[in-house]
């Protein structure tokens, strides 16, 4: 699933389109919420795909204070500080193995999970010969769920873009 969002009076190409999975997208609204809520906040249902949005004014000032806040640093210290973030949470148990690192499930047993032979290289790791979980690689825990979100400087620069010269945009 993804953000669509429309411009509602292009002047470009650039201003026509945006689009975010809902991987990039949450992170990317919740930083212009967090730095710039005046505007965002405007926005009901901005993690959505109800038709939502900004007329072209507000779009113009956010895409300005967007490209303020790349211009300054703001952006990259909101990114080094979002990546830290993310890389502090603690590991969680896996949910197909039960933190075993052996996925005995149905799935797991069709596939030949609790019996698989280890590469030596990867038995050494683990501390035994057999038993696999694709999900966690044997090691019984996952990185954190929110780790799978995203955010860089480079996707704000873009909706930056498409925001200023969009005329006002939909969130579908």
């Amino acid at each position: 699933m993804g953000m669509d969002v429309i411009g509602a009076n292009p002047k470009n190409e650039t201003g026509e389109y945006f689009r975010n999975n809902v991987w990039w997208w949450h992170p990317l609204w919740a930083y212009c919420l967090n730095l710039h809520g005046d505007i965002a906040g405007k926005v009901v249902n901005g993690d959505l795909n109800e038709g939502d949005g900004l007329g072209a004014e507000d779009a113009e000032l956010l895409g300005k204070r967007l490209m303020e806040d790349i211009s300054s640093g703001v952006t990259a210290e909101y990114a080094n500080e979002y990546r830290a973030h993310l890389a502090g949470l603690p590991m969680e148990d896996c949910e197909y193995c039960q933190a075993t690192g052996i996925r005995s499930d149905d799935r797991g047993i069709e596939m030949g999970f609790p019996t698989k032979e280890l590469e030596p290289d990867v038995a050494v790791l683990l501390g035994r010969t057999h038993g696999w979980c694709n999900a966690c690689q044997g090691e019984g825990r996952v990185h954190n769920f929110a780790t799978n979100y995203p955010f860089d400087v480079e996707n704000v620069q873009k909706f930056a873009d498409f925001l200023v010269n969009s005329g006002g945009f939909a969130i579908w």
